[in-house]
C-alpha cells in the first residue's frame, strides 16, 4: 500500500503542476494495486475533467459513488462532469443525491444553486432552445445565414454566453433571429405608431443591502482575509501577504481568487515555479466551481509572464495563447505578439551560420553558370538566412531576380545590398540593370553615376549609362505609355496628388514664362525635373 500511497501523490503533485496526462497515469497505475480505492477513481475523475475528457470523468465518478456512496466528493466529481456534458438537469439530480448523503457539504450546496441558476438562465435563453436550428432552418428570414460560419458561432456564443446579448444587439441578425425565435414580426411591429404611454414615475426604494451581508459567514471572513492580504500587498508585506491569503483560503477553499491571489506574491517575490504551481491549482479549483472564464484567463496570463520573465518565451506564446482563447485582452495580445517576435529572432539569430551559407553560395553561382536561375535563387535565400548581413550575397540574388524579370524584387535585394556595404560597386550597377530593363532610364543614369563615383573605371557602369543615355533619347513610346510608366513611380504619384503643384502645372500650361518664377524655388524645381524626366511633361 506504500506503493499506492506514492503514486497517489505522485499524481496529486503532476496535477496541481498541470501534467495532467502524467497525474492519469499515476493514478491509474496505482488503481491497479488497489482497485477498490474510491479516492483513487474520484482523483482520476479531476484529472480526466481538467483534460476536457469528460466522458471518462464520469465514468470514474460513477465508480467513486459506487464505491463509498456516502461521500460528497463522488457526487461532486458526477456533477461536474454532466455539466461539462451539458446534462443540466441529470447534474441537478446529482447534486441532490449528495446532498442526501451529505447534507451539511458545501461544494454540494453552492454547486446546487449554480445549477439552478444555470438552468433558470437556460429557460430565459431563447437561444439555448434544443430545437433553434429547427426554427431557423424553417423560417425564410434566417434560413440563408445558417449557411454561414460565422452566424453558427454567434449562435453558439449566445447560447453560452446569454449576458452578452446586450452587446450584440446592434448586429441586424441577432435581432432577426429574436424575431423567428420568439415568434415576432418586428417589421409589423414598427408599422404600429400608438403613442407609448408615459413613464411610470419612479418609486422611492431604500438603497439595496449590501452583497456582503447577503454572503455566508464563511464567505464574509474570507472577504475581509483577502482585503488584509491585498493591503499587505500593496506595501509589499509578502509574508503577511500570504498569510491572510491562507486564512481566506481556509474559510472558502472553493474560489479560485485567493490562490490567485497567492500566486500573485510569488511572481513579485520571482519564485515562478511556485507562482505556477499556485494559477494551476487555482484554476482547477475555478474550472470545478464554474468560475467566470475572465478569472481562469487571468492565470494563465500569470503563467505566460512567469515564463516571460525567466526568457522562457516559447512556454510564454502557449500559455498567453490558452489566456486569450479564454477571453481576449489587449494586454495579453501585446505580451504575447511580443514574445512572438522575441522567439522569432532568436531563433533567426540560432539560424545564422557562415560556413553553410558559403556552401549554398557557392551551389547558387554553380545554378547561376548553368542557367538554372531559379535553383541559384533557391540556394541564395537559403545563404542570406544562414548569413543575412552578406551584401554579396543580396547582389547575387538580384541577379537571380533580373534574369527571371523580377525586377521588383531585383530592387529591393539591390538596397539591402547598398544598405549593407554602401561602398559595393555591384549593388549599384545590378540597380541600373533592373532599372534599365524597366525602361526607367534616369534612375538606372543616377544608379550608374553613383557606381562610376565608387570606380569611375568601370566598364559596366560607364556601358550602362551610355545605354541608358541612348535609349532615352531614342524613345518614342505613345503618350500613354509614357504616362502609364510614370504614374506607377510612386514619387510621380505623390507630385501629381500635389494640389499646389496640379495649379503650377496649370499655370506653365497657359503661360510658359511662369516656370522661369517656379524653378526659382529649389523643391519646385526637384519635382519639375523628375517630371520633365519620366517624359510627363516636356520644356521647348
Amino acid at each position: 500500500m506504500e506503493k499506492v500511497s506514492a503514486l497517489k501523490d505522485q499524481g496529486n503533485k503532476a496535477l496541481s503542476a498541470g501534467n495532467v496526462d502524467e497525474a492519469i497515469r499515476c493514478y491509474t497505475e496505482a488503481l491497479t494495486l488497489d482497485p477498490s480505492n474510491h479516492v483513487l477513481y474520484s482523483n482520476r475523475s479531476a484529472a480526466y475533467a481538467k483534460k476536457g475528457n469528460y466522458e471518462n470523468a464520469l465514468q470514474d465518478a460513477c465508480q467513486t459513488i459506487k464505491l463509498k456512496p456516502d461521500w460528497g466528493k463522488g457526487y461532486s466529481r458526477k456533477a461536474t462532469a454532466l455539466e461539462f456534458l451539458g446534462r443540466l438537469e441529470d447534474a441537478k439530480t446529482t447534486y441532490h443525491e449528495g446532498l442526501r448523503q451529505e447534507p451539511s457539504n458545501q461544494q454540494l450546496n453552492e454547486g446546487l444553486q449554480n445549477i439552478d441558476a444555470r438552468l433558470k438562465e437556460k429557460l430565459m435563453n431563447p437561444f439555448a432552445d434544443p430545437r433553434i436550428m429547427q426554427k431557423l432552418e424553417n423560417d425564410p428570414r434566417t434560413r440563408d445565414l445558417l449557411s454561414d460560419p460565422s452566424y453558427r458561432e454567434l449562435l453558439e456564443q449566445l447560447r453560452n454566453r446569454p449576458s452578452e446579448l446586450g452587446t450584440k444587439l446592434q448586429d441586424p441578425r441577432v435581432m432577426t433571429t429574436l424575431s423567428v425565435l420568439l415568434g415576432l414580426n418586428l417589421s409589423e411591429m414598427e408599422e404600429e405608431e400608438e403613442p407609448a404611454p408615459p413613464p411610470p414615475k419612479p418609486k422611492e426604494t431604500p438603497p439595496p443591502p449590501s452583497k456582503e451581508d447577503d454572503l455566508p459567514e464563511n464567505k464574509r471572513m474570507a472577504l475581509k482575509e483577502k482585503e488584509l492580504g491585498n493591503a499587505a500587498y500593496k506595501n509589499k508585506d509578502f509574508e503577511t501577504a500570504l498569510k491572510h491569503y491562507d486564512e481566506a483560503i481556509k474559510h472558502d477553499p472553493t474560489n479560485m481568487t485567493y490562490i490567485s491571489n497567492q500566486a500573485a506574491v510569488y511572481f513579485e517575490k520571482g519564485e515562478f515555479e511556485k507562482c505556477r504551481e499556485l494559477c494551476e491549482k487555482a484554476i482547477e479549483v475555478g474550472r470545478e466551481n464554474r468560475e467566470d472564464y475572465r478569472q481562469i484567463a487571468k492565470a494563465l496570463a500569470r503563467i505566460g509572464n512567469s515564463y516571460f520573465k525567466q526568457e522562457k518565451y516559447k512556454e510564454a506564446i502557449q500559455y498567453f495563447n490558452k489566456s486569450l482563447t479564454e477571453h481576449r485582452t489587449p494586454d495579453v495580445l501585446k505580451k504575447c505578439q511580443q514574445a512572438e517576435k522575441i522567439l522569432k529572432e532568436q531563433e533567426k539569430l540560432a539560424y545564422i551560420n557562415p560556413e553553410l551559407a558559403l556552401e549554398e553560395k557557392n551551389k547558387g553561382n554553380d545554378a547561376f553558370q548553368k542557367g538554372d536561375y531559379p535553383l541559384a535563387m533557391k540556394h541564395y535565400t537559403e545563404a542570406i538566412k544562414r548569413n543575412p548581413n552578406d551584401a554579396k550575397l543580396f547582389s547575387n540574388r538580384a541577379a537571380c531576380y533580373t534574369k527571371l524579370l523580377e525586377f521588383q524584387l531585383a530592387l529591393k535585394d539591390c538596397e539591402e545590398c547598398i544598405k549593407l556595404e554602401p561602398t559595393f560597386i555591384k549593388g549599384y550597377t545590378r540597380k541600373g540593370a533592373a532599372l534599365e530593363a524597366m525602361k526607367e532610364y534616369s534612375k538606372a543614369m543616377d544608379a550608374y553615376q553613383k557606381a562610376l563615383e565608387i570606380d569611375s573605371s568601370s566598364k559596366e557602369a560607364t556601358e550602362g549609362l551610355q545605354r541608358c543615355m541612348v535609349s532615352q533619347a531614342m524613345r518614342n513610346d505613345s503618350p500613354e505609355e509614357v504616362k502609364k510608366r510614370a504614374m506607377a513611380d510612386p514619387e510621380v504619384q505623390q507630385i501629381m496628388s500635389d494640389p499646389a503643384m496640379r495649379l503650377i502645372l496649370e499655370q506653365m500650361q497657359k503661360d510658359p514664362q511662369a516656370l522661369s518664377d517656379h524653378l526659382k524655388n529649389p523643391v519646385i524645381a526637384q519635382k519639375i525635373q523628375k517630371l520633365i524626366d519620366v517624359g510627363l511633361i516636356a520644356i521647348r
